[in-house]
């Protein structure tokens, strides 16, 4: 087996042990997974963001804080945990957005009052433990950062993707992409 086929079985075996747990909203890890997905592919992203959208929350499925940390008063740092464990599996193109998409929320919270005034209840008990809103200091810097546009459309995607019920295609349709965009 190359390591492109164990990394590929070992994402799809995190998605198996963890895809059908609640993701605090309506929908799973895995609908929300692929919405995400879908959404970023609808835009024409190229696959590593297509990947990291896929696997944005991957660090949710790899904590050791039980099903739901926020509602437990925990920052689970899902986005630093994610990204370092896809940073070994894949260039900066997948795992950057990943880190950066929770600190693209603060952001966007801080820019865009409608976009606070639309997040979901748990988005919103997420956010205070994540930092809040971004402050004028932190907002400079993050707009100048070299992944800034990932990050913030994969924010977007992120909000946008918890819809019950939603179609995407499944789990395999992806597998393109995450191999496109692995290292090596």
């Amino acid at each position: 087996m190359t390591t492109h086929d164990a990394i590929l079985n070992e994402i799809e075996a995190i998605f198996t042990a963890n895809g059908d747990n609640r993701y605090s909203e309506a929908v799973t890890q895995r609908e929300h997974a692929l919405q995400a997905a879908r959404q970023a592919e609808g835009a024409g992203s190229a696959s590593p963001l297509i990947t990291a959208a896929l696997l944005h929350d991957i660090g949710h499925m790899l904590h050791k804080f039980g099903p739901e940390p926020a509602a437990q008063g925990i920052d689970d740092k899902h986005e630093d945990i994610g990204a370092g464990w896809l940073a070994k599996r894949f260039g900066p193109a997948v795992s950057e957005p990943v880190r950066l998409h929770v600190d693209a929320k603060r952001y966007l919270c801080a820019v865009e009052p409608d976009y606070f005034d639309a997040l979901s209840p748990a988005s919103v008990r997420s956010l205070e433990l994540q930092g809040g809103l971004m402050l004028a200091e932190e907002l400079e810097a993050f707009e100048n950062g070299p992944d800034f546009s990932a990050a913030v459309a994969l924010r977007r995607w992120d909000e946008g993707a918890k819809i019950s019920g939603a179609h995407t295609p499944d789990f395999a349709y992806y597998l393109f992409h995450i191999s496109a965009s692995l290292n090596g």
